[in-house]
C-alpha cells in the first residue's frame, strides 16, 4: 500500500485533539463546553509560547461568551501578554471586568483599546459608557465624577452624569450636569433635549419648551423633542402649536404609541373628534403591538 495513502488515511481517522474538539464546540455555539476543551488543551501547550496565547484567548472567548466572566478575565490577559492584539479581545476584558465590578481592570482595557492613558479623563469617560451599556450606572457615576474632576470641560461627561441623574429622579442634578454640558458644547441638541425633559417632569413647562425648541433647532430629524414639545403646548393649551408638533413627530416616526395618544388628545380638544379616536385607537393598537 502507498505509505503516502497510509498516512492519510491515519490522519484522516486520527481522533481530534482538545483544541480542535473546541473549536468545532465554539463553531456550534456551545460556549460552555468549548471552554473545557480548551482548558484541557492549553495544558499540553508551553507557556510563552504564541501557540499558547491563542489557545489562552480561545479560552477565554469562549469563557466571555458563556458569561463565566471571572473565569475570562486570567485567561484574556495571558493572551494579550502573548502578543494576542485587537480591539476585540480588550472589548472582551474590559466587559468582563465590568461585570466583575472590577472598575480599574475595565478601564486599563478600554484604554488600550481606544489608545489613551488609562488615568486620562478620557479614559475614565469611556469606560463610564461602557458600564452604562450595561448598566452598571453607580460605577460610571464614579468614572464620571473622576473624569470631571481631572478636566471639568471633558465634552459629554455632564451630559451622561444628567442622563443617569434623570433616570434616578434626582433632576436637580440633571438640571445642572445638563446645564454644564450646554455650556461647554452649545451645539448638542441631545443636552437641551434631556434638559427640556427634566424640567417636564415636575411640569416646570416655561423652562422646559425653550430648551426642547433649541433641541429641535439643532437637530430637526429626531421625533423625541417633537413629542415632548407637543405635550408641553397641549398642557398649556396651545392647542394649535400642540398639533404641529406632534403631526411632525408622527411624520418621523409613525409607530410611536406616545406621539399618536398626544395627538388623539389634542384633536378631542380642539373639536375634531373624529379623527382625534382614529388616533387614540392607532395609539392603543401600537402599545399592544402586532397581534401574535
Amino acid at each position: 500500500m502507498n505509505l503516502l495513502f497510509v498516512f492519510l488515511l491515519q490522519a484522516a481517522t486520527a481522533a481530534p485533539t482538545p483544541f480542535d474538539q473546541g473549536m468545532t464546540l465554539f463553531q456550534q455555539h456551545q460556549f460552555a463546553k468549548a471552554a473545557e476543551s480548551f482548558a484541557a488543551a492549553i495544558k499540553t501547550e508551553n507557556p510563552g509560547t504564541s501557540h499558547y496565547a491563542e489557545v489562552a484567548y480561545w479560552l477565554g472567548q469562549a469563557d466571555y461568551l458563556a458569561a463565566r466572566n471571572a473565569e475570562a478575565i486570567p485567561w484574556l490577559e495571558k493572551a494579550i501578554a502573548g502578543g494576542v492584539r485587537g480591539p476585540e479581545v480588550m472589548y472582551m476584558l474590559g466587559n468582563a471586568a465590568i461585570q466583575n465590578r472590577d472598575p480599574e481592570r475595565a478601564r486599563r482595557a478600554f484604554a488600550a483599546m481606544f489608545g489613551v492613558l488609562p488615568e486620562t479623563p478620557a479614559a475614565h469617560l469611556l469606560t463610564a459608557q461602557m458600564m452604562i451599556r450595561q448598566e452598571f450606572e453607580e460605577l460610571a457615576v464614579k468614572e464620571l465624577d473622576r473624569a470631571v474632576e481631572l478636566d471639568p470641560r471633558i465634552p459629554e461627561a455632564h451630559y451622561l452624569l444628567g442622563i443617569i441623574s434623570t433616570y434616578h429622579n434626582d433632576l436637580d442634578r440633571a438640571k445642572k450636569e445638563l446645564a454644564n454640558e450646554i455650556a461647554i458644547n452649545p451645539n448638542f441638541a441631545m443636552a437641551y433635549y434631556k434638559l427640556g425633559d427634566a424640567y417636564s417632569r415636575h411640569e416646570e413647562w416655561d423652562d422646559a419648551i425653550p430648551y426642547l425648541q433649541k433641541a429641535i433647532w439643532l437637530n430637526p430629524a429626531y421625533s423625541g423633542p417633537y413629542i415632548l414639545l407637543g405635550k408641553g403646548y397641549l398642557k398649556r393649551d396651545q392647542l394649535t402649536n400642540a398639533e404641529g408638533a406632534l403631526r411632525r413627530a408622527i411624520q418621523m416616526d409613525p409607530n410611536n404609541y406616545s406621539a399618536h395618544y398626544l395627538l388623539g388628545q389634542t384633536l378631542n380638544k380642539m373639536g375634531k373628534t373624529e379623527e382625534g379616536r382614529k388616533m387614540l385607537e392607532e395609539s392603543q393598537k401600537l402599545h399592544k403591538g402586532p397581534e401574535e
